[in-house]
């Protein structure tokens, strides 16, 4: 089965050499994805919206690949620090609430300390 390989135009991605997603099928796999706005490599200090615009980076992708949040089945939070997750909840919930796939968080150093959560999610196209 071919796969497609979607981008944000992220540098990251050139640099470290990986796509922000891969569609295989149906089934969409989205890279962990930080807080980075891509269009301006710009970073928020609030952990709250670093989720925010992880998200919206991770909605662009799955609309790349022909898919929508509702279509998500799993989510993988990751956190230096364990204890920020909760002011994370409303941005998360708002996205997640009604879909409700399976989840997991994790404390973890990220690559920039400017990071303060990064999200991965794999979506099933039309699952909704």
């Amino acid at each position: 089965m071919p796969r497609r390989l979607i981008s944000s135009g992220s540098p990251f991605e050139r640099d470290i050499g990986y796509s922000r997603a891969v569609v295989v099928g149906d089934r969409v796999f989205v890279s962990g994805t930080t807080g980075f706005d891509y269009a301006t490599m710009t970073i928020s200090d609030d952990i709250a919206e670093q989720a925010a615009q992880c998200l919206r980076n991770i909605e662009a992708a799955l609309a790349q690949a022909g898919a929508s949040m509702r279509d998500v089945v799993r989510v993988r939070y990751i956190l230096p620090n364990a204890a920020d997750f909760p002011a994370t909840w409303p941005v998360l919930r708002a996205a997640f609430g009604e879909i409700r796939p399976a989840a997991t968080m994790f404390e973890a150093k990220l690559a920039d300390p400017r990071m303060k959560i990064e999200i991965e999610v794999d979506a099933i196209i039309g699952s909704a």
